[in-house]
């Protein structure tokens, strides 16, 4: 009686087939669950991290259950299940530093100190998030740097979002030489300061002397702007020129450092 080629094929052979399929056939069915998920909840407005966090959940809870279920074709699973838990226990303690910034990662995405796209300060980096992975948070500065901060790090350190902030206030500070009428300086920067773009009235600015300085007498132009209609550092820039302006129209001198010298003969 003829056999088949398959009949031929040692019995290992069908079930790596097999196997093989089981694999692949769980990837691409990953792969389709997490872009049917991200398509569903932008059509809902979810928060992208949120999106990312599920999306990663799914995809590695099929491909997993994939692999196991591949496996299950040539042993029992179980066995090696419980082997592999005392095995992840002692690459978890050897990884912890990974293990650590993964976890982080987890707490972001659920927590949202920020969003992609928020321009924050981390760790005495800023600049606007472009990624929030599970093991890292990427930053772009306003120079073009691209920086990768681990996880762990981030949620260790104090997070300054500027995005979030509807109201900041603009610290600017400025001298005026010691012969200045000191009313007449405040006076001509207060009629200035509604020229910065986002200006707020309320709170309402203040301009406050405080220290005799070594050529100057030194104060703090205080003001608040909207952050939907200007940002921290045009607002300063704007009113660095503002007040430049405004002093240099009433003869305000803004004076340069002197020192004097004594010479003894």
């Amino acid at each position: 009686m003829e056999t088949t080629f398959l009949e031929s094929l040692p019995p290992i052979i069908p079930e790596i087939g097999i196997a093989l399929l089981i694999f692949i056939g769980s990837l691409f069915l990953a792969k389709f669950l997490r872009n049917l998920l991200d398509k569903m909840l932008k059509k809902r407005d979810a928060d992208t991290e949120i999106s990312i966090l599920l999306g990663q959940l799914i995809y590695w809870s099929v491909l997993v259950f994939g692999i196991i279920t591949a496996l299950q074709r040539f042993f029992d699973v179980s066995a090696f299940l419980a082997g592999l838990g005392i095995l992840g226990f002692t690459i978890g303690f050897a990884m912890q530093e990974i293990m650590q910034n993964f976890v982080a990662g987890m707490i972001l995405l659920v927590q949202q100190p920020f969003d992609i796209g928020n321009f924050v300060s981390v760790s005495s980096y800023s600049g606007n998030v472009t990624a929030i992975n599970m093991r890292t948070t990427e930053l772009k500065t306003l120079d073009g740097r691209l920086i990768i901060i681990p996880n762990a790090q981030v949620l260790s350190n104090p997070i300054e979002n500027y995005s979030r902030a509807d109201l900041l206030r603009v610290d600017l500070p400025v001298g005026v030489s010691y012969d200045t009428d000191l009313d007449l300086a405040r006076d001509a920067i207060m009629e200035a300061l509604p020229g910065v773009k986002g200006f707020l009235a309320e709170p309402a600015p203040s301009i406050i002397y405080h220290s005799f300085g070594a050529s100057s007498i030194d104060m703090d132009v205080r003001f608040w702007i909207n952050t939907g209609e200007n940002n921290l550092f045009d607002a300063k820039d704007e009113a660095v020129i503002i007040t430049k302006r405004a002093l240099d129209a009433k003869g305000v001198d803004i004076p340069f450092p002197i020192r004097t010298v004594y010479m003894q003969k």
